[in-house]
């Protein structure tokens, strides 16, 4: 099976791959994809760790943004730095990508969970939207052959943006209810926003499918025409 197209429409996509192909052509000749791809599991696993200490010390907050950066180039220069090279990586790197991809939503999601400023059921609705997101964005590219990492102008690198965002309001704000619900208020309407982005997508792709392949009735062949059957003398 070729490699899916890659298309890319998020907001900040271009000055991404400007930085990411800058950063991956003066990396060592040591350094390899894979090697970039544990970095990013490191970097989820930092941040997983991070949000679950914020709970003792809302310094740990900044630790959490720092590591969404270090998974962030893991998880981004490690195709990046195979397609530079011309050794891209298409079926292997395509389905670690995903795995590495579930693998660290989950564990954020778990450090998230278990901070001191979002609720577990919230943090929870947000995991699994996002793992249905990954989903669907795995069924396209299989489908359509097009790889389509972001829904319209909003990707991955938006999302770490908003993260990093809400750490630092929460690292200077002092804990307490209000900021308690307008953490939860944020991250519950980021949810509902992905969700509607799934639900129109999936729908658009229904749509779109029953155009190009609509649904044909076979004509129906009794079981005495059936080149099947056996006549019993």
């Amino acid at each position: 099976m070729p490699p899916a197209k890659r298309e890319l429409t998020f907001l900040l996509a271009d000055p991404e791959r400007r930085l990411l192909r800058a950063v991956a052509a003066r990396l060592p000749a040591a350094v390899t994809p894979d090697h970039l791809t544990a970095l990013g599991v490191l970097g989820a696993l930092g941040v997983g760790a991070a949000y679950a200490l914020s709970r003792a010390s809302a310094g740990w907050l900044w630790a959490a943004s720092a590591c969404l950066v270090v998974q962030w180039l893991g998880d981004s220069l490690d195709g990046t730095l195979a397609r530079v090279r011309g050794a891209e990586r298409p079926r292997y790197g395509y389905y670690l990508d995903h795995a590495v991809d579930a693998f660290s939503t989950a564990v954020i999601g778990v450090g998230v969970a278990l901070s001191l400023y979002v609720n577990p059921c919230v943090a929870l609705g947000m995991v699994i939207v996002y793992l249905a997101l990954s989903i669907n964005v795995y069924l396209e590219s299989n489908v359509f052959g097009v790889f389509r990492l972001a829904y319209g102008r909003f990707g991955p690198t938006e999302i770490r943006i908003v993260l990093i965002a809400v750490n630092a309001v929460l690292a200077v704000t002092a804990p307490g209810p209000g900021l308690y619900r307008v953490a939860n208020a944020t991250l519950a309407l980021l949810g509902v926003g992905m969700m509607s982005m799934l639900v129109v997508r999936v729908a658009h792709n229904l749509a779109r499918l029953a155009r190009e392949e609509p649904y044909i009735k076979t004509p129906h062949v009794s079981a005495s025409h059936s080149p099947m059957s056996v006549r019993a003398f």
